[in-house]
C-alpha cells in the first residue's frame, strides 16, 4: 500500500489550515525562526570572525610570499617547524659564543633568486599630539607598496611617499585628537613629520602605531643622538624581511632549510598551508602533540543545540495543541470520512513539517541579512575585520533540517492526542477529562536528587562531563516536576482577587498549555543564570588575585632624580594639578636612606652606598606558615578559606610579592604627614595622624612590629665619591640598629601597594638619615581620559621632564559586565516571548470563559488584567525555577575549579586557593522582578478590552 497519497492529503489540509489561521501560524513560524536565526547568525560569526590560517598568514605577511628574520644567535645552524614560528639550534651545534652571536647574517642571500622583498623595523617613540604628548610605536615601512595589501588598508588619505611624511592607524588619531594634514614630532631627535594618512590592520582594528618609510626615523634620529649626548639612541627592533619570489614560485621548504642553514628563520604562506611530512622535518621530533579540544566543543556545540531544539518543542508544542484542539471538529471529520488514528495523526504533524519548513527558511533568510547588516558593527567589537562572510552549505542546511525537524516534534505530542481522541468528542467539541500522571513527578523528584548528586560529585572529582550530566538530568526532573508545581498554584488562588485566582486556576486546568511555556522560560533562565554565576564567580576571583600597583583612584607625581631642585618639584605639582582631575589637597612625601644614596653611588660590590632595613622578627604572627618549612605540610591539611586567611595575614602580605616604588628600597618606608595616611593609604584614624604629630612612625604591616616596636637597621657607609656627605660623616662605616616606638595600624591596610611604614621627618634625621622630597600623592574625582594623560605629560615635559606619573593599573576589564547583560536580556525576551505565547494561546483557547464573564457583568478591564495575570504567572514561575535550576551546574562547575585550585595551593602553598561562589544579583533582579512585572504590563496593555458579542455554544 502506497502511504504517499494519504499524507500528500494530510499536507495540503495542514496547509490550508495554516493559511486560514494566519495569526498562529504567524506565531509557531517565529517561534522556529528566531533560534534558527540566532544559530545561522551565530555560526556566520563565528565562522566569519575566526580567522583560517590563510587570514592569519595575510594578517603577517600581507600578500607577499614569506616572512625572513635573523635570530641572536648569529649565522649559526638553525631547525624549524614548518609554521615559522617554533625553531631552536640544530642538534648537531655547539652553542655560539657571543663573538659568534655578534656577527651579522647575510639575510639577503638566502631570498630565492629572482625575488623582490621590502624591510621592517620599529622603535618605541613619544610623540606630539593635540592634547600634549604620547607613547606609541612607529614602523618603517613602505605600507603603500601591493605586498602590503591585505595587512594594512588606507581609509583616509594617502600613504607616504616622502620622508617627512608618516601615517597612523585610526585608533591613534581618534585618542590623538590628531586629523589628516596634521603635524606629528617625534620627541628626543624633535623630527617633524606630515600625517597623510589614516590606515588600519584589517586583523588588529585597536592597534595605535604610526608607519613612516624606511631610513626616515631610526637612521636620523640615530644621527642626532651620536652628536648629541642628551638625546637617548633609538630603541630599534630587528629588521624583518617580506619577500615576494617570482611569479608562482612561492618559498619551498627546500627554500627554508638553505636559509636555516645560515640563522634565518622563515615563514612562508606555500610551506604553513601545505607543511612537508614530519620525515622533512628535522625538529618534528622534538615536538609533542598538541592539546585536542574538538571532542570539548563538540559536546558543548552538541549540548547548546539540544538544549535549543528542546525550547523551541516547548514554546510550540502548546501552538500546535491548542491549534489541534481548534480544529478538532475538522480532524473528527477526517475520522468519520474513514480516516484512521494515524492518518489523524499525519494531519497534525503535516502541519509541523509545514510550519516547521516556513520557520527554517525565514529564519537562515533572516539569519544572513542581519549579520550582513551588523557586521560593520561585529567587527568592530571584535577588533578585527571579517576576511570574508565564510559560510559552509552543510552546516546551514543542517540548521534549516534542525527548524525542520523541531517543528515535527513540537507537533508529536498533540498529534498523538488527537489520534486518541474519539470522533464524538472530537465533533461535538468536548474536551474529555484526562487526569495528570502520579508516576511523572515521582520521576522527576528522583532524577532531581540524583542528578544534583552526580553534579556535585562531578565537580568534586573534577569531571566536568559528570557536572553537565547531572544537571541536564536534574535540569530535565524540574521539568517533569512542572506540571505538579503549576497545579498547584491554583490552589493559592483561594484567598485573591478575583482576576488573579482566575489567573491561577486557568494555569492549573489547562497544564498542557501552561507547563510546557514555563518550562521553556525556565530552560531559557537556567542556562543564563548558571552562565552568570559562573561568570561572576570568576570575575569575583580575578579581582581577588588582582594586585594593584597603586590605591585606586590616585596618581602619584615622582620626581626623576636628574634635578634634584625643590623649584623643579613645584613646575611638575603645578602641571599635574592644572590638567588631571584632582580633588581635595595634595600629599607630600620624601624618601629616606642611609648613607650615600644607592640611586647615585652603587657598586656592583654594594660597598659604595648605604643600606636600610626594616626587620621583621620570626615567630608566630611575623613568619608566614605558608613559606619555608613545613609550607607543604600545612597546605595539605587546611581548607580554601583558612587558607585564603593565612595569605591575607600581614605576615604572608608581602611573601609572594613585593611592589617597590615611590622612592623607597624593599624596606619601603616613606617620609610623610597625615595627609599621606588620608589621600593614600585611606586610614582615617585621629590617633594615627596624631602619633605622626608627635613624630612616631605608623607601622601598616603589623607583622613588622613586636610588643609595638619595630627594629630599624642602617649601614651608613659613604662613597669617596659622595664629598658633601662623606666630608661631614668621615672614618670607617657604622651600622645601627634602632628600636622604634610605632602606631600599628589594622591589619587591612597591609596590602596598601608600595608603603609599609610612614615615618616623620623629624623621626629620620634624628636618626642620622637622609631625607628629601621626593613627590605627591593626588586623588583623582574620576578616571582619566587619553587627552588629560597626554595634556599632563606634555606640561611635564615643558616643565623640564624633572617627574614622572605613577596611575593605577586599573583592574584588566573584561566584557563580564556586557555578557551578564546580553545573557540577561536574551533570557528576559525568551520569558517575554514564551508568556506572551502563553497568554495569546490561552486567550485564544478561553474565548468561551470570556464570554461568560461578559454574560455575567465582568467589567471591560478584566479581560485586560485577566492577560496581564496569565502572562505574570508564566514569567515568574519560570524565572523562579530557572533559577534554582541554573545554580547546579554553576556550583557544581565551582566545585571543579575549587579542586583544581586547592591541588595547585598544595603544590605551592604560595598560590591562591580562593574560589569564590557569586551569585549575579542584578541579572536574577532583573528576571524575577523587572521581566515578570513588564511581561504582564505588555499584555495587558496590547490586549483589547472591547467586548465582541458572541451565542454561547451548547
Amino acid at each position: 500500500m502506497n502511504p504517499l497519497p494519504g499524507w500528500r492529503a494530510a499536507f495540503r489540509i495542514a496547509r490550508r489550515d495554516a493559511a486560514r489561521a494566519k495569526g498562529r501560524s504567524a506565531l509557531v513560524v517565529a517561534m522556529i525562526a528566531l533560534p534558527v536565526l540566532g544559530v545561522t547568525a551565530a555560526d556566520l560569526t563565528y565562522r566569519s570572525a575566526l580567522p583560517t590560517r590563510a587570514e592569519e598568514l595575510t594578517a603577517d605577511l600581507g600578500s607577499a610570499d614569506a616572512l625572513f628574520t635573523a635570530t641572536s644567535m648569529g649565522p649559526m645552524k638553525l631547525q624549524q617547524m614548518p609554521d615559522g614560528i617554533s625553531w631552536n639550534p640544530a642538534d648537531d651545534t655547539a652553542d655560539p659564543t657571543p663573538e659568534e652571536q655578534a656577527r651579522p647574517v647575510d639575510v639577503t642571500a638566502t631570498f630565492p633568486e629572482g625575488s623582490r622583498h621590502l624591510t621592517e623595523r620599529s622603535v618605541p617613540a613619544s610623540v606630539t599630539t593635540r592634547h600634549g604628548i604620547t607613547d606609541t610605536e612607529i614602523t618603517e615601512l613602505r605600507i603603500g607598496d601591493p605586498m602590503l595589501r591585505g595587512r594594512i588598508e588606507l581609509t583616509d588619505g594617502s600613504f607616504p611617499r616622502a620622508a617627512d611624511e608618516i601615517a597612523a592607524t585610526e585608533k591613534f588619531i581618534e585618542s590623538s585628537g590628531l586629523s589628516v594634514g596634521d603635524r606629528i614630532t617625534v620627541r628626543g631627535p624633535d623630527q617633524t613629520y606630515t600625517l597623510t594618512g589614516a590606515v588600519e590592520l584589517p586583523a588588529d582594528l585597536r592597534a595605535d602605531s604610526l608607519y613612516a618609510l624606511p631610513g626616515s626615523v631610526i637612521a636620523p634620529w640615530q644621527k642626532t643622538a651620536d652628536g648629541d649626548k642628551s638625546v637617548l639612541p633609538p630603541q630599534a627592533t630587528d629588521p624583518k624581511w617580506l619577500v615576494q619570489a617570482p611569479s608562482g614560485a612561492g618559498v619551498t621548504w627546500q627554500d627554508i632549510l638553505a636559509a636555516n642553514e645560515k640563522g634565518v628563520v622563515v615563514m612562508s604562506r606555500q610551506v604553513v598551508l601545505n607543511p612537508p611530512p614530519d620525515s622533512e622535518v628535522p625538529m618534528a621530533s622534538m615536538m609533542g602533540d598538541s592539546f585536542d579540544t574538538d571532542t570539548e566543543l563538540t559536546a558543548a556545540a552538541l549540548t547548546v543545540t539540544a538544549m535549543a531544539l528542546l525550547e523551541i518543542v516547548l514554546l510550540a508544542g502548546p501552538a500546535f495543541a491548542v491549534g489541534a484542539r481548534r480544529s478538532r471538529r475538522q480532524l473528527g471529520l477526517v475520522g468519520s470520512c474513514g480516516g484512521s488514528r494515524g492518518q489523524v495523526r499525519a494531519v497534525v504533524l503535516a502541519g509541523g513539517a509545514v510550519l516547521g519548513g516556513v520557520g527554517a527558511v525565514a529564519g537562515v533568510g533572516a539569519g544572513f541579512g542581519l549579520t550582513a547588516l551588523f557586521r560593520p558593527m561585529i567587527e568592530d567589537y571584535t577588533g578585527n575585520r571579517f576576511g570574508e562572510l565564510t559560510v559552509r552549505p552543510w552546516e546551514i542546511l543542517g540548521i534549516a533540517v534542525l527548524g525542520l525537524v523541531t517543528g515535527v516534534l513540537a507537533a508529536l505530542a498533540p498529534a498523538i492526542v488527537a489520534g486518541r481522541q474519539s470522533i464524538l468528542e472530537s465533533l461535538t467539541g468536548r474536551r474529555g477529562i484526562r487526569r495528570s500522571s502520579r508516576v511523572l513527578p515521582v520521576i522527576g523528584v528522583v532524577a532531581i536528587a540524583v542528578g544534583v548528586a552526580i553534579a556535585v560529585y562531578g565537580g568534586i572529582s573534577g569531571s566536568t562531563n559528570l557536572v553537565a550530566g547531572g544537571s541536564v538530568l536534574a535540569e530535565l526532573g524540574v521539568l517533569c516536576c512542572i506540571p505538579v508545581i503549576v497545579g498547584l498554584l491554583g490552589r493559592l488562588g483561594r484567598r485573591l482577587p478575583l482576576t488573579p485566582r482566575i489567573a491561577l486556576r486557568d494555569a492549573a486546568r489547562n497544564r498542557g498549555r501552561t507547563a510546557p511555556a514555563v518550562a521553556a522560560v525556565m530552560a531559557a533562565v537556567a542556562g543564563s543564570i548558571a552562565i552568570a554565576t559562573y561568570t561572576s564567580s570568576n570575575a569575583a576571583e580575578q579581582e581577588y588575585d588582582f594586585v594593584p600597583n597603586m590605591t585606586p583612584g590616585t596618581v602619584a607625581l615622582m620626581d626623576s632624580g636628574d634635578s634634584g631642585e625643590a623649584a623643579d618639584l613645584a613646575v611638575s605639582r603645578a602641571a599635574v594639578e592644572q590638567n588631571f582631575p584632582v580633588g581635595g589637597g595634595r600629599a607630600d612625601i620624601g624618601r629616606v636612606w642611609a648613607g650615600s644614596d644607592c640611586m647615585d653611588y652603587y657598586e656592583e660590590d654594594g660597598a659604595g652606598c648605604g643600606t636600610l632595613e626594616l626587620v621583621k622578627p620570626t615567630g608566630k604572627g611575623h613568619s608566614c606558615p605558608l613559606k619555608g618549612k613545613g609550607a607543604k605540610e600545612l597546605a595539605l591539611r587546611i581548607s580554601a578559606d583558612e587558607h585564603k586567611r593565612l595569605m591575607n595575614s600581614p605576615a604572608c602580605m608581602d611573601e609572594n610579592y613585593t611592589m617597590i616604588a615611590f622612592g623607597s628600597d624593599e624596606h619601603k618606608i616613606v617620609v610623610g604627614g597625615a595627609d599621606v595616611l588620608s589621600t593614600y593609604v585611606k586610614l582615617d584614624d585621629p590617633a594615627a595622624a596624631k602619633a605622626l604629630a608627635e613624630g612616631t612612625p605608623v607601622l601598616l604591616n603589623s607583622a613588622y612590629a613586636k610588643n609595638g616596636e619595630v627594629t630599624l637597621k642602617a649601614a651608613h657607609i659613604y662613597n669617596d665619591r659622595d664629598k658633601k656627605n662623606r666630608a661631614l660623616h668621615p672614618g670607617k662605616a657604622r651600622t645601627t640598629t634602632e628600636q622604634l616606638k610605632v602606631y600599628v595600624a589594622e591589619d587591612r591596610f597591609a596590602a596598601t601597594p608600595g608603603i609599609r611604614m610612614v615615618m616623620p621627618k623629624q623621626t629620620a634625621q634624628r636618626l642620622g638619615l637622609h631625607v628629601e622630597d621626593h613627590g605627591s600623592f593626588y586623588p583623582l574625582t574620576r578616571e582619566l581620559t587619553d587627552a588629560e594623560h597626554q595634556a599632563a605629560y606634555s606640561a611635564l615635559q615643558r616643565a623640564g621632564d624633572h617627574g614622572y606619573l605613577m596611575t593605577s593599573n586599573e583592574r584588566y576589564r573584561t566584557e563580564d559586565d556586557t555578557i551578564l547583560l546580553i545573557l540577561a536580556l536574551f533570557a528576559g525576551v525568551v520569558t517575554l516571548g514564551a508568556a506572551a505565547i502563553t497568554t495569546g494561546l490561552s486567550k485564544a483557547d478561553a474565548e468561551a470563559d470570556l464570554t461568560t464573564l461578559s454574560a455575567v457583568g465582568a467589567p471591560p478591564g478584566v479581560r485586560r488584567s485577566l492577560s496581564g495575570f496569565q502572562c505574570l504567572v508564566v514569567a515568574l514561575t519560570g524565572v523562579l525555577l530557572g533559577t534554582a535550576a541554573g545554580l547546579v551546574p554553576a556550583v557544581a562547575l565551582r566545585l571543579t575549579d575549587l579542586r583544581a585550585a586547592l591541588e595547585d595551593m598544595r603544590e605551592d602553598p604560595m598560590e591562591s586557593a580562593y574560589t569564590p561562589i557569586v551569585m549575579p544579583w542584578e541579572t536574577i533582579g532583573l528576571l524575577a522582578l523587572v521581566v515578570p512585572v513588564l511581561a504582564g504590563l505588555l499584555a495587558a496593555a496590547l490586549t483589547s478590552s472591547r467586548l465582541t458579542l458572541a451565542r454561547r455554544a451548547g
